[in-house]
């Protein structure tokens, strides 16, 4: 269980860069950069402050505060524990 969520934690930095969240912006050409404009066509030009393209770019650009690394703690140790019970 505290595998799990140790892991969570670490990993979330590492899959927002992957999918193109990274410090310094949206990578061309990625996963990020699809999203950021299929929102700007869906909000007239703009990605909207608050949704879910400027969170991840935030979390991506800062990394994640210590509020949603205890929520995501929390669920890989959830999942962590619920793989255990089933791979026993």
């Amino acid at each position: 269980m505290i595998a799990g969520g140790i892991g969570a934690v670490a990993l979330v930095p590492v899959a927002l860069g992957a999918i193109g969240f990274t410090s310094a912006g949206i990578a061309a050409s990625s996963v990020a950069a699809s999203m950021m404009s299929s929102a700007a066509v869906a909000n007239a030009g703009g990605v909207a402050a608050g949704g879910l393209v400027a969170v991840l770019q935030s979390a991506g650009a800062a990394g994640i505060s210590a509020t949603t690394s205890a929520v995501v703690a929390g669920v890989g140790g959830a999942v962590g524990a619920a793989v255990g019970r089933i791979f026993r």
